[in-house]
């Protein structure tokens, strides 16, 4: 197993800009995408810093503005390769497949923003490619959405897309989780989509019971 860490999108725009996360906090969040930096530095796990760019008129992740610039907590970091990209997943459009093999990586851990936007379309990027993927649930992270499909609040729409990710995509777990992990050179429990549903059968019944003796 040869892991590599992906930073997606730790720019000024998510904390202090017009995208600001709201769930999990962004302070909790940055602090574990720099704990999983240092682990990954000091394991020798190659780190990949995505930075999104757009074209200079634009109101978000403007090419040269504070908001495009990477975070401190990512850019005072080492790492071993900078990826800039214009869509959702990290693929699209740049070298990042062709580095990871040339690397030996297959194991592909991501970390970043956001969470159902960059981080969930290179996930599903990766697997979709043969990669094994695991998705740090605490050094990821979103802000609240609504449009004419609906509303949903941040914390929501996290967590709905790591249940998603664990189901069939990648091994969700936390920061501590998948250090220890990598310290101990193991793999983790890979996602389960025949245990999810059957999971997700038994809650249902659990409700449904639940509002009967109500």
């Amino acid at each position: 197993m040869q892991r590599a860490l992906i930073v997606i999108d730790v720019q000024n725009e998510y904390v202090t800009g017009n995208l600001p996360i709201g769930y999990p906090d962004v302070g909790e969040s940055l602090d574990n995408i720099a704990a999983a930096m240092d682990a990954a530095t000091g394991a020798g796990v190659p780190v990949v810093v995505v930075q999104h760019a757009a074209p200079e008129n634009s109101p978000i992740f403007a090419r040269g503005s504070e908001g495009f610039a990477l975070h401190p907590t990512v850019a005072g970091r080492p790492f071993d390769h900078l990826v800039e990209k214009a869509l959702a997943s990290s693929f699209d459009g740049t070298d990042l497949a062709d580095w990871l093999a040339a690397k030996g990586v297959d194991t592909l851990t991501i970390a970043g923003y956001m969470t159902q936007n960059c981080d969930e379309s290179t996930a599903r990027d990766a697997a979709s490619r043969g990669l094994t993927v695991e998705f740090l649930s605490d050094a990821t992270g979103t802000l609240a959405m609504s449009n004419n499909a609906g509303s949903v609040s941040a914390e929501e729409l996290h967590r709905h897309v790591l249940v998603v990710m664990a189901t069939n995509f990648a091994s969700v777990v936390t920061t501590d989780e998948w250090i220890g992990a990598l310290h101990k050179g193991e793999p983790l429990e890979c996602p389960n989509l025949i245990a999810s549903t059957e999971a997700g059968r038994e809650e249902a019944v659990r409700r449904s019971n639940a509002r009967s003796v109500a």
